[in-house]
């Protein structure tokens, strides 16, 4: 007899042959009052604890209390180069080699460090292409980046938007935007995945294509990092920033990190906003009065990194480095969010405003309810009042987003039994 996709005991069988289902394992499922384990569907806001990251955390308070400032140079991780143990697992998380990333400062800092030397406007050439949804941060930055170089946000700031009716960009359209425009655009900046809809962009398409009108290319992967395969250095991208407490499971404002393509490794002629833990560390405690960066990205940073922080993200990249990395993990991920988008597609009232095709997609789904019966902000209490963990984004988006490191079929299952009931 055949089992329906509906029923608990399908979920099961998924959940049984599921090789990655054993990492659910290593994090910390927060729990209901009751003592169940949440429905936590918001990994694309804040990604769960590894069971792992208390342990790394008190590696590095035991050194602190035991061996004090020594700790910079000696153990297992010093301090001072430990920046460097993160590059080659992040570097692997998008798609770079180890000198083209490294973890620093927060994403909007990053941004702005790296507009700084991409957004290098002129009379003829001084927009900056973003999209219309763009999140908060990004926008406000992009205006006063403008702004400080003497122009105004009406004249300087390219938009594109869906089509009329439609909630997500057309690919057609975007690249077709760029060809038309590209003489007077000084760079691009588009998110990966896009926040609110949850639209996975072409960054390939998109790249190639701005790089042959002669734009700076820059994206915000907030939430496409840990998310789906990125191919930056391949793809030509010239910068790229990330948050890393979303998919990346380092915790509450953990530190980002930030990607600059290699063929910038030594252009040093490029304006930057200068520190200390920028300039060459061969001759950094020299102390000597005249800046000279070091090649790479790393010449970027400003100030000494916070070890905590990085503690915790070598947890997660070492949970992410066991699981195989990100194919198996986006294998896994497409069956998952495809298994929520058909259990969706049953329930009578709502519309998933995320593309269809798995490949315009990540982890996340964004849903929209049209009922006469309940608003969606209501929907949204009442499944917070039923144990899931989704989010609500103004000013009608219920976000629902399963993590394949430790989301379960089930999980998938019962957020939409009790999502139809909700409505």
């Amino acid at each position: 007899m055949s089992v329906s996709f509906t029923d608990a005991s399908y979920a099961e069988k998924l959940d049984g042959d599921d090789p990655l289902a054993r990492f659910r394992e290593q994090f910390h499922i927060p729990r209901q009052p009751g003592g169940a384990d949440q429905i936590y569907l918001v990994g694309n806001s804040l990604g769960l604890q590894p069971k792992r990251t208390a342990a790394y955390l008190e590696e590095e308070l035991l050194k602190w209390r035991e061996l004090a400032v020594q700790a910079h140079f000696t153990t297992l991780h010093p301090w001072m180069p430990y920046h460097e143990f993160l590059s080659e697992p992040m570097g692997a998380i998008v798609g770079a080699s180890k000198h083209e990333v490294v973890v620093m400062n927060s994403l909007t800092i990053n941004l702005h460090l790296m507009m700084v030397s991409f957004y290098r406007p002129t009379a003829a050439r001084h927009r900056i292409l973003i999209e219309s949804h763009a999140f908060p941060s990004d926008l406000y930055a992009v205006e006063s980046q403008i702004r400080l170089h003497g122009f105004g946000p009406a004249q300087s700031l390219l938009v594109a938007a869906p089509r009329v009716g439609e909630q997500t960009l057309r690919l057609d359209d975007l690249l077709a935007l760029i060809e038309r425009e590209g003489h007077s655009i000084a760079m691009v900046l588009l998110p990966g995945v896009q926040y609110y809809s949850g639209q996975l962009l072409d960054l390939e398409a998109i790249t190639s294509t701005a790089r042959a009108q002669g734009c700076h290319v820059g994206f915000d992967l907030a939430h496409a990092a840990g998310n789906v395969p990125l191919s930056l250095h391949d793809w030509g991208v010239d910068f790229a920033c990330w948050c890393s407490y979303k998919y990346l499971n380092a915790g509450p404002g953990s530190v980002g990190a930030c990607f600059v393509h290699e063929r910038h490794a030594q252009a040093f002629d490029l304006p930057r906003l200068a520190g200390w833990w920028g300039h060459d560390k061969t001759t950094r405690f020299d102390m000597d009065a005249e800046f000279r960066p070091m090649a790479g990205v790393e010449g970027w940073q400003v100030s000494n990194p916070p070890i905590l922080s990085l503690a915790a993200i070598r947890a997660s990249l070492d949970v992410f480095e066991q699981a195989g990395g990100m194919t198996p993990l986006r294998e896994k991920s497409v069956r998952l969010t495809g298994y929520l988008a058909s259990l969706v597609q049953q329930i009578q009232s709502v519309t998933m405003i995320t593309p269809a095709k798995e490949e315009e997609r990540g982890c996340q789904i964004s849903l929209k309810v049209n009922s006469p019966r309940t608003t969606g902000r209501e929907v949204f209490g009442k499944l917070e009042a039923a144990g899931v963990v989704c989010d609500w984004r103004q000013p009608d988006v219920i976000r629902v987003a399963p993590v394949p490191l430790y989301n379960r079929y089930a999980d998938v299952l019962q957020f939409a039994q009790i999502l139809r009931n909700c409505v």
